[in-house]
């Protein structure tokens, strides 16, 4: 992908503290207009790479682009990009009207008044708040006052928007509305959004592409379903989704799985040698009674409203985990029961040791 396409770039960019690395040696390209999400552990870097962009941290190595203009040393009031942070910084002692319009009026040479109005009252009708304008901060809702942040970031409509775990104070149901409110904000303005998160659910469920990072370096970059169907390590695997894990050899022919009691289960053509599999839990189909596949007996049972998701404990194995959805259940088991587990040879993930 040429630099042309993309509005954020980072070329062989590294950020260290002292003798810390809090990024190493990482290259990535944020196409323009797309939604990127920074996924990844506490300590990762993703943050860190989100303030380098927006010019609060400097890069210790390396050139970090934005339009395809080097930005190492440009400070961030000088950057086509804004940032929602992630407890907002709103002025409490400003109505809402004033919080938005705040980096237009700092503008040199000074901006029309009515010109300021406009654009302020542009702002607030994108994200539902026309008639807002005069409220304090303090009399809004937790998403209001991220609507206000968010409509005071797109007022000058930056090349690329920062959203530093903007959800992260919103409770679920509120949240889950929010991300909806952000996709469809991106889409009206074609801004890049870059997201980031330690939720692999917001992830997921809301951006184009996931940037999967691990001890400051970029492990995968791909679109979300291709980052859960098709992981590209075992990090990847683990860290996305929920996993079951087993420990085997593939035997000579790559279509034999021998885990260690000595069992062999079916996999996809694969290079012989020690691996560890991954299996989803939605890929395993559950029966009652003891038939042809890992028999267990079921440990826990959590009721999800849609699905059903056991702990069962595997013959030789350990325990695994089951979702099974309740529109192909036919009826719930039970803790004790003893049940089968069965799954196609294609759904085991299969990752060298």
């Amino acid at each position: 992908m040429t630099s042309a396409a993309n509005d954020v770039e980072f070329r062989s960019v590294s950020k260290r503290y002292g003798e810390v690395r809090a990024v190493s040696d990482v290259d990535l390209a944020v196409p323009k207009g797309a939604f990127v999400a920074l996924l990844g552990p506490s300590g990762c870097g993703k943050t860190t790479c989100l303030r380098m962009i927006g010019g609060f941290e400097q890069p210790s190595e390396g050139t970090v682009l934005v339009d395809d203009r080097p930005m190492n040393g440009v400070p961030p009031y000088r950057r086509p990009v804004n940032m929602v942070f992630q407890h907002y910084a709103l002025f409490p002692h400003l109505d809402v009207e004033a919080n938005v319009s705040y980096g237009l009026r700092q503008m040199r040479p000074r901006i029309d008044r009515r010109e300021v109005a406009r654009r302020t009252g542009e702002a607030l009708e994108l994200v539902r708040l026309g008639g807002y304008s005069a409220r304090k901060i303090h009399e809004l809702s937790g998403g209001q006052q991220q609507r206000v942040a968010l409509a005071r970031a797109i007022i000058n409509r930056p090349s690329v928007l920062l959203l530093d775990e903007p959800l992260a104070a919103l409770d679920r149901k509120l949240r889950t509305a929010m991300q909806i409110e952000l996709q469809s904000l991106q889409r009206e303005l074609g801004i890049t959004f870059v997201l980031v998160t330690h939720d692999q659910e917001e992830a997921l469920s809301m951006s184009d592409f996931v940037c999967v990072m691990n001890a400051g370096r970029v492990v995968q970059m791909a679109p979300p379903q291709e980052v859960y169907d098709r992981p590209g390590t075992l990090f990847v695997a683990d860290f996305v989704g929920k996993t079951n894990r087993l420990s085997g050899v593939v035997e000579a022919g790559g279509r034999t799985l021998r885990l260690a009691d000595g069992r062999a289960l079916p996999v996809s053509s694969q290079a012989p040698g020690a691996v560890t599999a991954v299996l989803r839990p939605e890929a395993i189909a559950i029966a009652h009674g003891e038939g042809d596949g890992l028999a267990g007996t079921v440990t826990h049972r959590i009721f999800l409203g849609n699905a059903v998701e056991y702990a069962v404990a595997a013959d030789g194995i350990g325990e695994m985990l089951v979702t099974a959805d309740r529109s192909a259940a036919q009826t719930l088991a039970d803790p004790g029961d003893r049940v089968t587990l069965r799954f196609a040879p294609e759904s085991l993930l299969v990752f060298p040791t």
